[in-house]
């Protein structure tokens, strides 16, 4: 079978990417995998583990109450529940892009695809004895996406050593569970296990969680996780697992020397890999990094004219978003459009308690480019929305270009950071000003103002707090 386009991959930026095709007339064909449309993010990923956040907070409010005099009995958990609460979630979703697919005229294919050449497809059936089809194409959208980094030291038998898709299944509620990673996806099924009621520890190899976010913004989430969590292990290393049946023991290398300790199971989340081998790219032109990472232009085109690239499979950051939008780029340069994925910025959120979340240049970044910025941090605990809702850890904090006031980041940490973040990426993209945000009416009393108070804060002029006004600002 011959088709002029064809969509290697049904996650965010695969989907987004065929149904923008067929949007534009084009005969699209995409395979998948798995049973269903949706990826990582909707089937293992960002769908579920928000479901299950959402789940964390709730649990985490009733409790918050109490300082109100609202008390609650403690609750009881159904995890067989819970877990199919989950499933319908994505099944509601999935159901949804199928029936998407098919208004637009959008042909599935099942199965595991492999480049026998630039222009064919062997795609093996996904169910067991099926038969294997050749599919040719004009062009082909890679969107293989990402899968879990794995350590071949920690690979043991047992379920009780987890991958992020293990923890996502929820088999059980562990009395205790070791995160071997500090990282965003670490510290967002910690918190969902730690609300759930299993006893939480982290370990990190660095000197901080979180190590790619402003030490700004991770402050607050730590000194919270601090008290979530049972403990927290920086500069710690992971020696080797045992497996001791109903337990795993954990052989620790610290600052303090070595130790041992068990736990009923055991999450590894170190990150993840480009799903670039295993598919024959050996047999076209592409050409994929030392990383894994297939290399792209700014128009998703690999070195293979036939071929393009996008998502987790073409580099960081690895984000559904970021995949979407360049599925997007990928199909409008087909279809000799002038397109180009040059973002000013790319947001970032953390759905931990407080979330974390940030767009644009970061401190570090600047320090490490030596880049002249000035800084606006506007606290929260001046904030009387934050006040109303006892949430006053949070922050919102400015990057601005001293000499043209241009926003050049923002970053926040607080409740609901991850919905507020949106008008920082506009404003960086837009170009926005420092006054621009001041100037921007913003509704009282919400989280959202903080954006402009922060702006506001910039220049001096913030009414809820007192910065002396720079003579170099604003001049």
């Amino acid at each position: 079978m011959h088709v002029p386009l064809v969509v290697l991959g049904g996650g965010p930026g695969g989907y987004a990417a065929a149904f923008m095709a067929a949007d534009l007339g084009m005969e699209v064909t995409l395979v998948e995998r798995d049973e269903r449309l949706g990826g990582t993010c909707l089937l293992r990923g960002c769908i579920p583990s928000k479901a299950l956040l959402h789940v964390g907070r709730v649990l985490a409010e009733a409790r918050e109450m109490e300082a109100w005099g609202i008390h609650f009995s403690p609750p009881a958990i159904d995890v067989n529940a819970v877990r199919a609460r989950k499933e319908k979630v994505i099944a509601t979703l999935t159901g949804g892009l199928a029936q998407l697919a098919r208004r637009r005229k959008v042909t599935i294919v099942r199965g595991n695809a492999r480049f026998t050449n630039s222009g064919t497809l062997e795609i093996a059936s996904a169910e067991q004895g099926g038969a294997s089809q050749t599919l040719t194409f004009d062009h082909c959208i890679l969107a293989s996406g990402s899968r879990p980094a794995r350590i071949p030291a920690f690979a043991l038998p047992t379920p009780r050593v987890m991958d992020s898709t293990g923890a996502l299944e929820m088999a059980d509620i562990p009395e205790s569970l070791l995160v071997i990673g500090g990282g965003y996806i670490g510290l967002e099924m910690g918190t969902v296990y730690a609300e759930l009621g299993s006893r939480v520890s982290v370990v990190e190899l660095t000197d901080t969680l979180l190590p790619g976010a402003d030490r700004d913004l991770v402050k607050p989430l730590q000194q919270r996780l601090e008290k979530l969590f049972e403990a927290i292990h920086l500069r710690t290393k992971v020696a080797r697992l045992e497996d001791r049946g109903d337990r795993i023991a954990v052989h620790f290398e610290g600052p303090e020397g070595a130790s041992t300790k068990e736990f009923s199971r055991v999450l590894v989340a170190v990150g993840r890999r480009p799903n670039s081998d295993g598919m024959g790219l050996e047999n076209t032109a592409v050409k994929v990094d030392a990383k894994g990472f297939v290399e792209v232009d700014g128009q998703q085109r690999t070195a293979d004219p036939r071929i393009l690239a996008i998502g987790d499979v073409c580099g960081e950051p690895m984000l559904a978003h970021r995949a979407s939008h360049q599925g997007k780029v990928a199909v409008e340069a087909l279809h000799g459009e002038p397109a180009l994925f040059a973002p000013r910025a790319i947001p970032a959120v953390v759905f931990t308690d407080p979330e974390i979340a940030w767009a644009g240049l970061t401190e570090q970044e600047a320090v490490a480019q030596g880049r002249v910025v000035e800084i606006s941090r506007y606290p929260w605990a001046a904030s009387g929305r934050a006040q109303a809702l006892g949430r006053t850890e949070g922050m919102t904090k400015l990057i601005v270009d001293p000499e043209t006031d241009l926003v050049l980041g923002v970053g926040m940490v607080g409740a609901g950071a991850g919905e507020l973040i949106a008008e920082g990426t506009l404003a960086i993209e837009m170009g926005c000003t420092a006054r621009d945000l001041c100037e921007t009416i913003h509704p009282h009393p919400t989280l959202g103002e903080t954006v402009a108070f922060s702006a506001e804060n910039y220049f001096g002029l913030a009414t809820e707090i007192y910065r002396p006004r720079s003579p170099t600002v604003g001049s």
